[in-house]
Parts: structure tokens; C-alpha cells; sequence
């Protein structure tokens, strides 16, 4: 029975009546010596306990998009089939334009929380060695006459961690809230990416290669990327890619933005972090090496000349804000650093609010960046996204 599907959901709310109803009918009606009476109850109590737990659970996990299978609760899913050194930029050496054509056939997503319009494959990342699914949602215009012969700029959002792809879509409503923004002007027709970020058994890969473990940045940066580039009318033009993250998926994709320019022009990361360690169950948490290589702000500070990229930092304090002000305050031009308070708490229904506003600023900052134009002063306050 599938961890997020309706039927268990429904199973563990009949458990929970029956688990209340059990002690109410059995309570003063057992027979037998004291001892077993006893023992009885308190099976009974602890039943209780149980079932309402695990209803909590799933109401919470099937709202936040947390645990996708079972496998992902246990931790025993490994979505790594090698993990190569790939070298600094992540290729093993190869021009990302000369690796084989990506064909992949998609299906509608089985999950009907997502919404309308979301696809899903399973990539087979032949350069990560990452094998994991991947959902897409193609903007309004995409299937217009009109558009027929344009290439359409691209979104990578990610989870946070525990996460599932599924989220954006799932729990942020992502899809529902930009359609009508896209049909009306007032946001890009951008596609949106949702692949799967959380890769190995209970530890988060702080979308990182990690020779031997895993190649998450890989993964991200070129399987997915080359994938959507031959399988959609995707620009393959850093400056019509962004990623959008919140918490451990804030932290990525600023990491990423930073690391590969020639790859991205811009990022959101809602809530996010900068030094690894924020995440103790990262895998660039556990080495000093790592540490300090993933850690957004020192990228910025190593980069042999200022990155073409635009950064939006949200969150309140050091939930993210002062993040984005450290950074802001070790750029320089072009790169373009904006951080915006937002006092609200690390959770799902603060990431989707701000899930319009900061598809608005990715639409104008694209844009600009496109003609050439810098935002003067870079902004370092304010009330909300």
C-alpha cells in the first residue's frame, strides 16, 4: 500500500476509531487474572496511541510532501548507481554539448495533488550515475500556436530535506498559482523542473559530488539540465536558467547558481543557509573540506571574477535573511545580491506564499539580465516577498 496514497490514509483513520472504540466495549468485560487484564489495557492504550500518531503522521506527510514510499521513511532508498570523480566542473572532463542526445518518454504524474499538467520520468543520469524521477510542468503558452517556434526559459525547484519532488507541485501548489500569472503577463512562461534531490539513505547530499558517494550536483546541473534541453523546447542558455529552493533546497540552489554561471543567471532560495553544517545529516557537513567548498558564500569569495548570477534570499533573522545579506555584502557587480525579511516560520504555507513574488522577481531580474541592465542598489530589507 503506497505511503502517500488515499487508501492508507483512510486504513490508518479506521485504525485510530477502532483503536477508541476497542477499550470503550472490552474495558470492564476482560476476563482472566489481574496480570493479563492489565496487560491487555495497556496493549490497548498503546494501540491508541499508536493509530493517532500514525494518523497525524500521514495527514503531515501527505500535506508537506516529506516521504514519498516507504523506502524514503525507512531509509533504504539509494537512487546511486556509481559515483565517479567527475572532476571541478562535474562532467568527468566532456563538453555538456557534445554527450549523447537524452530521449525519455514521459507520463502524466499519478499523483493527484500535484495538480494538472505535471509529467514524470526516470532519468538515468549517465554522467551523475543518479537514477531518480524527474516531474516537468510546461507553462500555458507552451502548446500555442503562437509559441510553436520559441524556446521557453527553465525553472529547477527543489525540496528541502526530507523532501519529494513532488512538493512544489504537491504542497506549494506551484502549478495552480503561475498558470493564470503566465496567461496574464505578469510572470515568464517558464518550465518548471522538479527532480529529485534527496538521492541516498538517510543523509542529505547537500546537492554536492562526493567521489564514491554520490554526484547530486551532477545530477542537477548536467543529467537534469541536458535532459530537459533535448526532450523540450528548452533555451539552453544560462541566462534563461534558474533554481528555486526552500530550506536544504535554498542552500542548493544558491550553491549552484554560484558554482556554475555558465549553467544559470539566477536563484531563490527561500529559507536557506549558507554553511553546511546548518544540516547535520549532510554529507558536506561531516568534512572540513566539503564544508568549506559548499558553502555558497565562500564560492562567491574563490570565484576568479564576480559571477553573472542574480541571488533572492527570503527568511527572517538567520533563517536565511542574514545569509543573503553576508553574501550581498561580499559581491560585486554583476553579480546581484537581494535579501528580503519575510517573518514567518520555517514551514510550507510560508514558501507558498511567497511562491508568486518570487516568480515575479525572476521574470523581471531575467529579463534585465537579458538586456544588459543592472538593478541599482542592491536591496538588503524589507517586509515580505
Amino acid at each position: 500500500m503506497s505511503l502517500t496514497g488515499t487508501p492508507f490514509f483512510i486504513t490508518a483513520i479506521v485504525l485510530a476509531v477502532i483503536a477508541v472504540l476497542l477499550p470503550l466495549v472490552l474495558w470492564s468485560r476482560l476476563r482472566g487474572p489481574a496480570f493479563v487484564r492489565g496487560v491487555v489495557r495497556l496493549l490497548m492504550v498503546g494501540f491508541a496511541q499508536v493509530t493517532a500518531v500514525l494518523v497525524v503522521f500521514v495527514a503531515v506527510n501527505n500535506t508537506n510532501n516529506l516521504y514519498d514510499t516507504w523506502a524514503d521513511l525507512l531509509g533504504t532508498a539509494n537512487h546511486v548507481d556509481k559515483a565517479a570523480d567527475l572532476g571541478p566542473d562535474g562532467t568527468g572532463g566532456k563538453k555538456i554539448a557534445d554527450l549523447p542526445k537524452v530521449k525519455q518518454t514521459f507520463t502524466p504524474a499519478t499523483d493527484s495533488k500535484m495538480g494538472a499538467g505535471v509529467q514524470q520520468t526516470t532519468l538515468d543520469g549517465k554522467v551523475s550515475g543518479v537514477k531518480a524521477e524527474v516531474y516537468v510542468w510546461l507553462p500555458p503558452q507552451y502548446d500555442d500556436p503562437a509559441y510553436r517556434d520559441r524556446t521557453f526559459p527553465v525553472v529547477e525547484v527543489l525540496s528541502g530535506y526530507p523532501g519529494s519532488p513532488k512538493a512544489w507541485f504537491g504542497s506549494l501548489h506551484a502549478n495552480d498559482t503561475l498558470g493564470p500569472l503566465m496567461k496574464q503577463g505578469k510572470v515568464a512562461p517558464f518550465i518548471l523542473v522538479a527532480p529529485r534531490t534527496n538521492l541516498l539513505p538517510d543523509a542529505d547530499t547537500g546537492c554536492a559530488n562526493v567521489t564514491g558517494k554520490v554526484n547530486a550536483d551532477s545530477w542537477l546541473t548536467v543529467d537534469v539540465r541536458k535532459m530537459v534541453v533535448d526532450n523540450f523546447r528548452a533555451s539552453a542558455k544560462a541566462s534563461d536558467w534558474a533554481l528555486a529552493g526552500y530550506s536544504a533546497g535554498a542552500h542548493c540552489a544558491a550553491k549552484l547558481a554560484l558554482a556554475h554561471p555558465d549553467r544559470y543567471s539566477a536563484a531563490v532560495a527561500m529559507n536557506g543557509y549558507n554553511d553546511p553544517a546548518a544540516e547535520p545529516d549532510a554529507l558536506t557537513a561531516k568534512d572540513p573540506k566539503l564544508r568549506r567548498e559548499n558553502n555558497p558564500l565562500n564560492i562567491l569569495k574563490a570565484a576568479p571574477t564576480p559571477p553573472r548570477v542574480s541571488l533572492l534570499f527570503t527568511g527572517k533573522g538567520r533563517d536565511g535573511y542574514r545569509q543573503g545579506l553576508e553574501l550581498r555584502d561580499a559581491s560585486k557587480p554583476p553579480t546581484y545580491i537581494e535579501a528580503r525579511r519575510v517573518d514567518a516560520p520555517h514551514t510550507t504555507p510560508t514558501w507558498q506564499r511567497q511562491v508568486r513574488p518570487v516568480f515575479e522577481w525572476l521574470t523581471r531580474r531575467m529579463e534585465q539580465q537579458t538586456l544588459g541592465q543592472q538593478i541599482p542598489g542592491q536591496q538588503g530589507t524589507g517586509t515580505g516577498a
